[in-house]
C-alpha cells in the first residue's frame, strides 16, 4: 500500500491537519513547525496534539513529517546564526514529543564559503548539542540539489554528518526526488543504480521518507525548482517507478508540489492509482 500525503498548513492546529489529510485520502502529511521563514511558533495545545495522536492511530497513518523552517542554518558562518538554529530545533524537538514517534526533517544548511568540510563539522556539532537519548522523534537530513554552498547535495556528505552524530539511532534521511535529480542522480534512467549507490554510501535502512516532486529542471541543473507531478523533467513514468519500487513501498511519500489542496487531492489519487 502506498503511504502518501502532502504539505499542509498548521495554522488551525494538529487535529485539523489530520482531518484535512483524511479528506484528501492521505495517510501521512508534512507541516512546518513554525513560520517557514521566521522564528515564531504557535503555543502548543497538548489536548490538540493528543487528538491528532488518536486520529493517526485509528486511521493507521504512516509517520508524519515536521519540517524545520528554511531560515535555520546549523553551519552558518556567524555563531549567533548557528545558535539560533540549535535553539529553534531543540524547541521543535521538545514540542514534537507531544506527538511521539514522528519525523523531523531539515535542510542541512549552507556553509557560505567556509567549505563543505567545515559545514559538515558544524552540522554534526549542532546535532550533537540538541539530540537526546530519550527523544522519540527521528531527525531527517534532507537530500539537497547542491545549489550554491548547500551541504547535502551528495550522498557522501550526508554520510559524513551521520558518522559524526553521537546518537545515530535518532537520525535518518529524507530523499527529495526533485533535489536528487537536480543534484545529478539519474532517478529517471537508472533508479536502481541510484538506490544501490544510496545503500552503499548511506544504507537504505536510514532512508525514512520521500519528498515526491517533479522538477522544472533537467538532471544536474542544481537549481531546486519543484514542479507538479508529470509537468516537469522527471515525469510521471519515472515517479511511478519510484512509488512502485519494492525498496521504498513502506515509506511515507509527501508531495511538495506547487499546488493548492484540490491539486494535492488529484495528485494523491493519481499516484495511488499508479502504485497499483
Amino acid at each position: 500500500m502506498l503511504h502518501i500525503g502532502c504539505h499542509l498548513s498548521s495554522s488551525k492546529g494538529f487535529a485539523a491537519m489530520g482531518r484535512q489529510a483524511l479528506e484528501l485520502q492521505a495517510d501521512t502529511f508534512q507541516f512546518f513547525t513554525r513560520n517557514p521563514r521566521g522564528s515564531r511558533a504557535k503555543e502548543l495545545d497538548p489536548a490538540d496534539a493528543a487528538a491528532l495522536c488518536t486520529l493517526l492511530r485509528e486511521h493507521q497513518f504512516a509517520p508524519i513529517i515536521a519540517h524545520a523552517p528554511y531560515t535555520l542554518n546549523l553551519c552558518g558562518a556567524e555563531a549567533h546564526n548557528r545558535g539560533f538554529a540549535r535553539d529553534t530545533m531543540a524547541d521543535d524537538l521538545a514540542r514534537m514529543e507531544h506527538i511521539p514517534g514522528q519525523y523531523y526533517n531539515f535542510h542541512p544548511g549552507s556553509h557560505v564559503g567556509q567549505g563543505t568540510e567545515a559545514g559538515i563539522t558544524l552540522i554534526a556539532e549542532g546535532l550533537n548539542a540538541i539530540l537526546r537519548p530519550e527523544q522519540t522523534t527521528t531527525v531527517l537530513l534532507e537530500t539537497m540539489a547542491g545549489k550554491g554552498s548547500e551541504v547535502g547535495g551528495r550522498f557522501e556528505e550526508l554520510r559524513e554528518i551521520l558518522d559524526r552524530v553521537e546518537l545515530p539511532e535518532k537520525m535518518g534521511v529524507c530523499l527529495d526526488t526533485c533535489h536528487v535529480s537536480d543534484g545529478g542522480y539519474d532517478i529517471i534512467g537508472d533508479l536502481d543504480g541510484v538506490l544501490t549507490e544510496f545503500d552503499r554510501v548511506i544504507g537504505l535502512s536510514r532512508l525514512k521518507a520521500i519528498h515526491l516532486n517533479d522538477s522544472k529542471n533537467p538532471i544536474g541543473a542544481r537549481k531546486d525548482r519543484h514542479a507538479c507531478i508529470g509537468d516537469g523533467c522527471i515525469g510521471l513514468e519515472a515517479l511511478t517507478r519510484i512509488v512502485r519500487h519494492p525498496a521504498l513501498q513502506t515509506l511515507p511519500f509527501c508531495l511538495e508540489t506547487p499546488n493548492e489542496l484540490p491539486g494535492y487531492a488529484a495528485e494523491i489519487a493519481l499516484m495511488r492509482k499508479q502504485a497499483e
